[in-house]
């Protein structure tokens, strides 16, 4: 039977290179980086040059990288830690209705403090409007955090515009860039931001470890006690083999990223155009403000999960939005904040390809899905096709 993984935004296998890097720091140089002796100091170095690493990516200082536990902790300690850290200057935040739960959480978390959120409406495509961020704006905003592109319909968000609205004023500007590592610019100067989250498993690097670019400057209230490691921000011992698989990850998929963009771009839009041929389909965010591998399409009359379910049946992975909430049976919260009805939200389809995926692999989806629809809404009461 075939095997094709297209969810490839949920999470990335491991590069062979980056695994290469990770396997010295398991066992044979082991140490606590935060020791004296040589073990510790091999560590630390290690640390270091990851550190490097990433910051050149970021185009920052190695200071301004803090290592996290993963994305999910780099979001919290983002957002929670600057709004205790400011909430002398105002309890006003400013986020999105689109943003992945990490941050939505962490803001709804904040409201029960004594925080006020304003969710930012997005248009039909996904995008926030900069001219919305700049009018709710007040004179005590202390945070705007809106992500650069959304991990279920790939929508680009204007964070560079964004970002030279919120700079006029004394607030913070966070953006989680999960999604975009290692395939679109990150450099937190041409972004404007202060802060910016990184995951490794959406980039081809290990679970479990993530960073936090922290702008010199920028306060932060740590959301881990302990121990100084880093810089007093993320109490801890570090993650070595992790935080080095990250930083090559890092490394390999920026250097690499026109190139591969073009690849998946191509059969991205081989995969929309293929799909939008089918009676009833909705291509879900913007085409021209897009992932180079983000395909996002609602079927109309038939539940997302049972085409799930038969794809998965026919070698296919796919997901219906979010990682983080597939077992929910509610439709995506992106879908229904851009517009979209319950009944046609539910029957939503993610396809997210990457470096293993092939045109052969596209044309046997492409194969499959239109039979699979047609069966399903053959057995909906409310087709007639």
């Amino acid at each position: 039977m075939q095997r094709i993984y297209l969810d490839y935004a949920a999470t990335t296998p491991v590069l062979p290179e980056v695994l290469e890097a990770m396997v010295p720091y398991f066992s044979g140089e082991f140490g606590n980086a935060s020791g004296v002796y040589s073990w510790s100091r091999t560590a630390r170095q290690a640390l270091d040059q990851a550190r490097d690493q990433v910051a050149k990516v970021l185009g920052a200082q190695p200071e301004e990288i803090v290592f996290t536990g993963g994305g999910s902790e780099s979001d919290n300690l983002a957002i929670k830690g600057a709004a205790w850290a400011y909430r002398d200057r105002g309890r006003h935040i400013i986020t999105s209705a689109i943003e992945h739960h990490a941050v939505l959480e962490a803001c709804h978390w904040l409201e029960g403090q004594g925080f006020e959120v304003t969710y930012l409406p997005v248009n039909g495509e996904g995008l926030v409007d900069p001219q919305s961020v700049k009018e709710a704006l007040r004179p005590d905003t202390i945070l705007v955090t809106i992500m650069h592109a959304n991990n279920e319909v790939g929508t680009i968000q204007p964070i560079a515009e964004i970002g030279e609205i919120v700079r006029d004023t004394k607030a913070v500007f966070h953006t989680d860039a999960v999604q975009t590592a290692g395939v679109l610019d990150i450099n937190v100067d041409h972004l404007n931001v202060d802060l910016l989250t990184l995951s490794g498993h959406k980039l081809y690097g290990p679970k479990g470890v993530g960073a936090l670019y922290v702008r010199k400057g920028t306060r932060l209230v740590p959301m881990i006690h302990g121990g100084g490691h880093e810089r007093r921000r993320r109490a801890g011992t570090e993650n070595v083999p992790g935080i080095v698989g990250l930083a090559r990850a890092l490394e390999i998929t920026h250097s690499e990223r026109e190139s591969e963009n073009a690849r998946l771009q191509a059969l991205r839009d081989k995969l929309i155009s293929g799909l939008s041929a089918i009676p009833y389909t909705r291509v879900n965010g913007s085409l021209a403000q897009r992932l180079p591998n983000n395909v996002n399409v609602c079927f109309e009359f038939i539940e997302g999960e049972s085409l799930l379910l038969t794809l998965d049946m026919r070698g296919v992975a796919a997901s219906s939005g979010s990682a983080c909430t597939s077992g929910s049976l509610e439709p995506s919260h992106v879908l229904l904040a851009m517009g979209l009805p319950h009944e046609i939200a539910h029957g939503s389809l993610r396809l997210t390809l990457g470096r293993g995926t092939t045109e052969a692999d596209v044309d046997y989806v492409l194969g499959e899905i239109p039979q699979i629809v047609e069966r399903l809404r053959a057995m909906s009461p409310l087709y007639r096709g």
